[in-house]
């Protein structure tokens, strides 16, 4: 089967199936806070590692939504690991609520506050990023028409990790985290705890 994007036969593929074809994604759950000190945490299905020297993070938005804006105001935000024991506390912070309520509280989740930024993190997420912005784009397509897509890519200023998750060797256990990742579509998730082992060939 070969179809171009938009032209599918949605007879076979009511779906589309690009999300679910690039997955497992991990998930960019954001915290952010704006200028008036309004807090914002939500979770963002484009989102990845884009860089180790110095580490950076990339997320992508639809829209220009209280993330983008607040990471913008501030020139910051934080990544919090999301997992299978936070997975409905992360559903709930997709929630469209209005500006200025906290997805913190609707959740139930506490806040603990950063120490390289402003912005708060997850208090309950084994891990968390602390993140300076350091460059922002508007997406185009083939045809240079502007998208409503956003990019944000942070550098990492400061990392939070539960030693509980650190195995003996200095290794955090990604296997005992059991991060939550996009695995298509709206619904779908996928648990990492599966590992799978292979050295680098060498010549």
């Amino acid at each position: 089967m070969f179809y171009a994007p938009g032209e599918r036969d949605r007879t076979r593929l009511p779906h589309d199936p690009f999300k679910a074809l690039v997955a497992p994604r991990p998930i960019g759950w954001i915290s952010t806070r704006g200028l008036d000190g309004s807090v914002n945490l939500a979770p963002y299905s484009f989102f990845n590692a884009v860089c180790d020297s110095p580490p950076m993070v990339l997320f992508s938005s639809t829209g220009r939504k209280d993330t983008l804006t607040y990471a913008l105001e501030r020139g910051e935000f934080t990544w919090n690991l999301a997992t299978r024991a936070l997975a409905e506390a992360m559903n709930e912070t997709c929630a469209p609520l209005p500006r200025g309520v906290s997805e913190f509280e609707r959740a139930g989740l506490a806040l603990a506050e950063g120490v390289a930024v402003e912005t708060p993190r997850v208090a309950a997420s084994p891990a968390s990023l602390e993140c300076v912005v350091v460059g922002h784009e508007r997406l185009r397509d083939r045809h240079g028409r502007d998208l409503d897509q956003w990019t944000v890519t942070g550098e990492v200023v400061g990392v939070h990790l539960d030693e509980g998750l650190l195995t003996p060797d200095g290794r955090f256990d990604t296997r005992a985290a059991a991060p939550l990742m996009r695995a298509g579509y709206r619904d779908e998730y996928l648990v990492a705890d599966t590992p799978l082992a292979m050295l680098r060939p060498e010549l």
